[in-house]
């Protein structure tokens, strides 16, 4: 029985909460159990996926498989990105700097503001009336 070589990482954006297993020796990515494609449905989430394995060219080499939730599908999406982009740096310390260059490891720290008192949302006030 041959063991396979994994790496682990957590990626967050927005409400959302990646688990990133990198599985070498396969290809494609996995996310909740179904193909990427098919959890994400629109194209553009697809590649921001799939931009840590272009910009390395490590698509080939390795099985993204991750577990994800909170969010919506856009900050899960990123989440995700983030994972894979921290995993790819467990594996080689050598990436760090393209991954870097291309904004794959920063955080983003943007959350959804909450709603104040007295208010309608988080901004928005009632509107005004003269009476």
């Amino acid at each position: 029985m041959s063991e396979t070589t994994s790496y682990y990482a957590t990626g967050r954006r927005k409400g959302a909460i990646a688990r990133v297993w990198l599985i070498a020796g396969q290809k494609g990515i996995v996310i909740n159990n179904a193909d990427s494609r098919d959890y994400l449905q629109r194209a553009s989430l697809q590649l921001i996926v799939e931009q840590p394995f272009k910009s390395t060219q490590l698509g080939e080499n390795f099985k993204a498989k991750a577990h994800v939730h909170g969010g919506g599908k856009a900050g899960q999406a990123g989440a995700v990105r983030l994972g894979i982009s921290r995993a790819l740096i467990s594996y080689d310390e050598k990436l760090r700097p393209l991954l870097r260059k291309n904004g794959f490891l920063t955080r983003d720290p943007r959350k959804k503001e909450r709603k104040k008192p007295g208010r309608k949302s988080a901004r928005r006030s009632f509107q005004y009336t003269k009476r």
